[in-house]
């Protein structure tokens, strides 16, 4: 049985990566598909591109994902930018698509989350709770989706 706690930050990862228009009035995934290759590779200023910030929360959410499924945590901060070339629109669906079936796959396993499972440690004590692992993909999504914003509007300009 689903508990108010695993339908309510389900509902937050929903929001931020599928579909929900409620905080931002948009969400990572709409951003992601309105958007051809070479603009999601177009780099502007210092900034990263769409392309590479798409494939930073991907590589987050598959490596969470790794652990939810009995894995171990094998992703670290110094590789999430280490993006092969998107070189062609099938590369491109490629990560859009990865992105939003890890997004979906990510948002199932924490609508069925047991609620004392949110309070355990997340693989060590020194990562803290899965609540605060959670918590911290949706501001990190959040983070990065209003970058994604930015993003597409200076793309857009030009």
């Amino acid at each position: 049985m689903k508990s108010n706690r695993s339908e309510f930050m389900a509902s937050r990862l929903q929001e931020v990566l599928l579909s929900g228009r409620w905080i931002a009035q948009t969400n990572i995934k709409e951003q992601i598909e309105s958007i051809s290759w070479q603009q999601a590779n177009q780099k502007i200023g210092s900034l990263n591109t769409v392309a590479l910030l798409t494939y930073h929360l991907n590589y987050y959410l598959a490596g969470i994902l790794n652990v939810f499924n009995g894995g171990k945590l094998e992703i670290r901060d110094k590789y999430s930018f280490e993006m092969p070339p998107i070189q062609s629109e099938t590369d491109w669906k490629k990560l859009k698509h990865q992105f939003v079936v890890n997004s979906e796959k990510f948002v199932a396993h924490v609508e069925s989350m047991e609620d004392s499972q949110f309070d355990d440690y997340f693989v060590d004590e020194k990562y803290g709770t899965y609540q605060r692992n959670i918590e911290g993909v949706i501001e990190h999504s959040y983070y990065h989706l209003g970058q994604i914003v930015l993003i597409n509007k200076m793309i857009q300009a030009e």
